[in-house]
């Protein structure tokens, strides 16, 4: 039965696009030559992109470049895409939380990088690089989260967006600044700001350039809760047990949850009615179906 409920035939090719494992929305047909762009950012080299997998099922991602904030350069997000691939594949894991260095998330694209591609043909070839990066990422079958402490700023303040839920520690600040810089947000922050704040309060925060506190943020709906500490490590701690409460259970269901929830967000309503229909194939009679409903029967005699 379970072989019947997967076909795919239907599937539309958006559909496809969501659930099937590496692709992006942007490739040649659109103008985009990834290797070319890749060439590209190899010339700058500051800083890393950390990944720690745990026992426990949870990631921790790292923005590492302290020295500028954690801002992103080239080859940082060469990792970062490196990295989405690698958690694409961690059939094991539940959670994901990304952090910067040294008590900063991060403040956005590396200044060198920004002025040494230019023209609007870089522009546009950077912007659908993240694009695609981060529209994988925020498509992992992980509940993630943004760890902001200190700034998360202009790319930084993006990447937050790519997250489905933001914590920050007191102090700490989000701030959407790239009217100042005499852009717009590039890596797909404008259209998940107003999925999660709405196009009203989107518009506020983008052409107020607002300075968004913790206090702010929550108000707002863009975080969705103010740790105690602002230690790096003590929240971090805080951060792990938060997230505890959304990954208990088996990989396999957890997985399926996010990838449901995220059907339902990007496609029509028939799309995402089949698309939860195939995964409940894929548990339906599972080990763990199979294991609560003899957990059931037992506490009911």
């Amino acid at each position: 039965m379970a072989a019947g409920l997967l076909k795919t035939s239907s599937l539309s090719a958006r559909t496809k696009l969501l659930h099937q494992v590496g692709l992006s929305p942007y490739n040649t047909s659109h103008g985009f030559f990834e290797e070319e762009v890749k060439k590209k950012l190899q010339q700058f080299t500051d800083g890393s992109i950390d990944l720690q997998k745990e026992d426990n099922g949870i990631g921790i991602l790292t923005l590492n470049n302290p020295r500028k904030m954690n801002a992103f350069s080239g080859v940082m997000m060469l990792q970062l895409l490196e990295k989405v691939v690698e958690l694409e594949n961690w059939t094991e894991g539940k959670g994901l939380i990304v952090r910067g260095a040294n008590n900063t998330f991060s403040s956005g694209s590396d200044l060198n990088a920004v002025k040494a591609l230019g023209s609007p043909e870089d522009g546009v070839a950077l912007c659908m690089f993240m694009q695609n990066t981060l529209t994988r990422f925020m498509r992992l079958p992980l509940i993630s989260i943004a760890l902001v402490q200190g700034w998360a700023v202009g790319g930084g303040a993006e990447v937050t967006t790519a997250c489905d839920f933001r914590l920050m520690t007191p102090g700490s600040e989000i701030r959407f600044v790239h009217k100042e810089m005499g852009l717009i947000p590039s890596w797909g922050g404008t259209t998940r700001l107003i999925e999660i704040i709405g196009s009203r309060q989107a518009l506020k925060v983008l052409t107020g350039a607002f300075k968004l506190d913790s206090e702010k943020a929550l108000n707002i709906g863009l975080v969705d809760e103010v740790l105690q500490s602002s230690d790096e490590t003590q929240s971090l701690e805080e951060a792990r047990e938060w997230l505890q409460q959304f990954i208990k259970g088996p990989p396999e269901i957890i997985r399926a949850l996010k990838k449901s929830v995220s059907s339902g967000r990007e496609l029509c309503l028939e799309e995402a009615l089949l698309t939860e229909r195939n995964l409940v194939g894929t548990v339906w009679g599972g080990p763990a179906n199979l294991k609560a409903i003899a957990r059931k029967g037992k506490s009911s005699k």
